[in-house]
């Protein structure tokens, strides 16, 4: 548990610097949840492009206009921007509970079963990697060791 606490912890750091310069989704980058991350940053920017064209005048704001934008506006992006880090940081506290695919023990990212290395950290294993079996596989196995199945 210690491992999943702590990438928590860097997700969340890296999400709050992401959110320090206005980019959600960061935290979830660091997790390799792209589709996450992806998504996260499109409802934020669409928020703030709505609130934008709603209380103020998108026209008028420019690069030296910024520090002029109405709280209308950033209160809500502010508070999208923590929901983001949030979230990116509950995704990585609930680990990997129900994946079926293996995982590396250094970087948690996702293995092909038939390699010896992580293709992400290039870490080398000494066997390839086994899934842990499935439980419901067990349930339908008779005394015998035989699947019903067979």
């Amino acid at each position: 548990m210690e491992g999943a606490r702590r990438r928590a912890m860097v997700a969340a750091f890296v999400g709050v610097l992401g959110a320090s310069v206005g980019v959600a989704g960061a935290g979830h980058v660091y997790l390799r949840e792209w589709r996450r991350a992806v998504s996260w940053f499109t409802f934020v920017v669409g928020a703030g492009l709505i609130l934008l064209s709603v209380f103020a005048d998108p026209t008028a704001v420019t690069l030296s206009t910024l520090d002029e934008i109405p709280p209308e506006v950033t209160g809500p992006l502010f508070v999208l921007l923590f929901l983001s880090t949030f979230d990116a940081y509950y995704v990585a506290a609930r680990g990997g509970v129900g994946d079926a695919e293996p995982r590396c023990p250094v970087c948690r990212g996702e293995l092909d079963p038939q390699v010896t290395f992580c293709p992400w950290c290039a870490t080398e294993f000494e066997r390839r990697p086994m899934v842990d079996p499935d439980p419901t596989e067990a349930s339908t196995e008779d005394g015998s060791g035989r699947s019903e199945s067979e």
